[in-house]
C-alpha cells in the first residue's frame, strides 16, 4: 500500500449537514423567542410609565386598569390580558401585578414555554 505524504482535511458532507442543521435549529429558535421578549419590553415599559404617573396612589383600580390598558394598545402589546394583571390597593399604597405566560410552537410537538412576572409598588403599605 502507499500512503500519500499529504494529509487531507477539511470536513465530510455529513459534519457538514450537521453543522447547517444547528445552526438552522439555533436560527429558528431565536427567530421564535426574539418576539416574545421584544413584547414583554413594551408591558415592562407600560408599567414603568404607569408607576412613574403622578399620584398613581390617588388612582382607582379602574383607571389604573384604563391607563394600562390604553398603553398596552399604543404599544401593540399582545397576549396579556385583564385576567393577568392583579392590583392591590390600601390607603396611600398600590401594588400591580403582570403575571403572563407565552408558548410558541417551534416544530412539530415541540414547543417553547416563557413565563413572565412583573410588578411594581408605589407609596407604604
Amino acid at each position: 500500500m502507499t500512503y500519500s505524504s499529504k494529509r487531507q482535511y477539511g470536513l465530510t458532507l455529513i459534519s457538514i449537514l450537521l453543522i447547517l442543521g444547528l445552526i438552522a435549529f439555533f436560527v429558528l429558535l431565536t427567530l421564535k423567542i426574539a418576539p416574545i421578549y421584544m413584547n414583554h419590553s413594551k408591558v415592562v415599559n407600560a408599567l414603568s410609565a404607569v408607576e412613574n404617573m403622578v399620584d398613581v396612589e390617588t388612582l382607582s383600580k379602574r383607571e389604573i386598569l384604563s391607563s394600562l390598558d390604553k398603553r398596552f394598545s399604543m404599544n401593540y402589546v399582545e397576549k396579556v390580558n385583564r385576567d393577568d394583571i392583579t392590583i392591590t390597593m390600601s390607603d396611600g399604597y398600590v401594588k400591580v401585578d403582570v403575571e403572563y405566560e407565552r408558548v410558541e410552537k417551534l416544530i412539530g410537538n415541540l414547543s417553547v414555554l416563557v413565563q413572565f412576572h412583573d410588578f411594581f409598588e408605589v407609596g407604604e403599605q
